[in-house]
């Protein structure tokens, strides 16, 4: 990487300036204390490195030090080097832009995955949302980020298990069963409804998406169910199994519709059926963890950092969501991953430090859990937010992306920071204009891909009606660089190598994304390499007369075209070839 080139370059000519005297009362160097960034003046260079915290410990000026350090430099080869200030400036040489071009050729969809990583067995938890009903939109954010986020890992080296906890063992699925019954009750002309009772209704699931699977139950029952008097004559645990059935499954084809694939559906109701949920309470018992006050079971968190004691088992004997939730980690740990990250609901915060603690009195190490915590998501129409039950074609994830398309939604849903709550606007998203970040970033693999196609397919020239032969795949990468060596001064020259610039990024991208879990970094890339194509693209005759020429510039699209694919095929977003 150009970056890590640049910085050993600075660090080794550091300690050889401090070997020299050089650098004042400047004894020793640290590696890696000097953090490299990009000029905010592209003019400047491609990188920098600002080394006026070097000046407390030499004792001389920011701009002598820079200039010390530069011309202990052992071998600039044709790179360009220069001082501003306290600022070392970076342009690299042509041989770096050519083996750039020549290593995108050779490894195509591999570009920019590294050779080299300490691998880990990371299991990745994300959506787990209850089968009681459709997703809303909420879920799509996670979804989308979550499924990224298991691509970005996997690209990086990383082996990723992806899970989807399903929380079937509460009381929210005894509600389902009795909204399903009433439900049924009107399918077979039964006068009834949902009470009116705000603290009543709150024991029911009334909306309208269990009038579907009410028909579905009848058609399953038909010999049982002649007539409405006949519904309370089946056992409540059956309408139950069925709704969370009939739900998982929409549940799941909409993921598939998604782009989002999960390698295991772990069933919350499984864990306590295995006695590993009461296996933990008796460990926690055991090692004295855990007291009894006002007839509830309290697990001492407080004493591992959490702000207070929590309950793992209530007064009238059942178990909190939190008791479940510690066998399910302490069930991923014995699986054998060496990391747990979970994707959760910025709601759910406070449940961080309590599983943590919890881990820990087990005898685990609690920074192998790693907690993502999302913002919600705002809909937006015509620049104003809407209330998401104000709309009612438009409260699901489901009907979002029947709306604006699985391309866009999975952008949208991921071009934010996690811990950032995220403004859809729902029209924007749907227009082709290069206000849609989706489509400009398309659009623009898609120009790529007609250059090429023009380039490489036999055309008929239209005045003369000539058959004008495809231009070899074959590039003098060496030509496309000395053409802007040629041309300093033309703007198209200067857009090209600022795209070879952008290019190499991508590898500095990959890991600096999979080290912070963050995936948002990657919408914002292909739009700066979209943005820098579009510049390119506008400045450059890619097909010349000069046949050499006109086959480097076209290895420059081509390498374009495959980094954008690579990281549009992270975020599990198309990239189309016509447009």
């Amino acid at each position: 990487m150009l970056r890590d080139y640049f910085l050993n370059k600075i660090e080794d000519a550091i300690l050889c300036a401090i070997k020299a005297g050089k650098l004042g009362q400047m004894s020793e160097y640290e590696k890696g204390s000097l953090p490299v960034e990009k000029p905010k003046n592209p003019d400047f260079g491609d990188l920098a490195i600002n080394v006026s915290s070097l000046a407390r410990s030499a004792r001389i000026a920011p701009p002598m030090i820079a200039n010390a350090i530069v011309e202990s430099i052992d071998d600039k080869a044709d790179c360009e080097y220069s001082v501003i200030g306290g600022f070392i400036n970076f342009k690299a040489g042509n041989s770096l832009l050519v083996d750039l071009l020549k290593e995108i050729s050779s490894k195509k969809e591999t570009f920019g995955k590294p050779d080299k990583i300490e691998k880990e067995k990371i299991i990745l938890e994300y959506v787990s949302a209850n089968p009681t009903g459709p997703f809303h939109i909420g879920h799509g954010r996670w979804a989308a980020m979550g499924s990224a986020l298991a691509n970005l890992l996997k690209f990086y080296g990383h082996e990723v298990y992806q899970e989807f906890y399903i929380n079937d063992a509460g009381s929210q699925i005894q509600k389902l069963g009795r909204s399903l019954i009433i439900r049924v009750k009107q399918e077979l002309g039964e006068a009834i409804d949902f009470p009116e009772d705000e603290i009543e209704r709150k024991n029911y699931y009334p909306g309208d998406y269990l009038i579907p699977v009410a028909k579905e139950f009848i058609k399953a029952h038909q010999s049982e169910l002649k007539s409405a008097s006949d519904v309370d004559k089946i056992d409540l645990q059956v309408y139950c199994d069925f709704a969370k059935e009939y739900e998982e499954k929409v549940q799941r084809n909409l993921l598939d519709k998604f782009r989002v694939h999960f390698d295991k559906f772990y069933s919350e109701l499984t864990l306590h059926n295995s006695g590993k949920v009461k296996a933990c309470v008796e460990k926690l018992r055991n090692s004295g963890k855990l007291y009894e006050k006002e007839g509830a079971v309290w697990f001492k968190s407080s004493e591992y950092g959490d702000d207070q004691d929590r309950v793992i088992k209530k007064a009238d004997g059942a178990n909190t969501y939190l008791t479940a939730d510690i066998a399910y980690h302490v069930d991923k740990l014995e699986r054998g991953f060496d990391r747990m990250i979970d994707i959760w609901g910025a709601d759910h915060h406070g449940y961080v430090a309590r599983v943590k603690a919890s881990l820990e009195a087990l005898g685990y190490d609690p920074n192998k859990l790693e907690i993502l915590l999302g913002q919600l998501v705002n809909l937006v129409i015509n620049g104003n937010e809407v209330r998401m039950g104000k709309r009612k074609n438009m409260v699901t994830l489901e009907d979002l992306i029947d709306e604006v398309g699985v391309d866009a939604t999975r952008f949208w849903m991921a071009m934010r920071n996690i811990d950032t709550t995220l403004d859809f606007d729902i029209e924007l998203a749907k227009t082709n204009s290069d206000e849609n970040p989706v489509f400009y970033v398309q659009y623009a693999h898609a120009r790529a891909c007609s250059i090429i196609r023009n380039a490489t397919n036999d055309r008929v020239d239209t005045e003369s009606g000539k058959t004008i032969p495809a231009i070899l795949s074959e590039a003098d990468f060496e030509k496309l660089i000395s053409d802007f060596d040629a041309n300093k001064a033309l703007i198209a020259v200067k857009d090209g190598r600022k795209l070879v610039i952008k290019l190499e990024e991508f590898k500095q991208l990959i890991k600096s994304s999979a080290q912070t879990r963050q995936v948002y970094t990657i919408c914002r890339y292909v739009q700066e390499l979209a943005s820098e194509f579009h510049s390119f693209y506008n400045s450059t005759r890619v097909i010349t007369d000069d046949l050499e020429v006109t086959k480097a510039r076209l290895a420059l699209v081509w390498a374009f075209k495959t980094v954008l694919a690579n990281a549009l095929s992270i975020l599990a977003v198309s990239a189309p070839e016509r447009m």
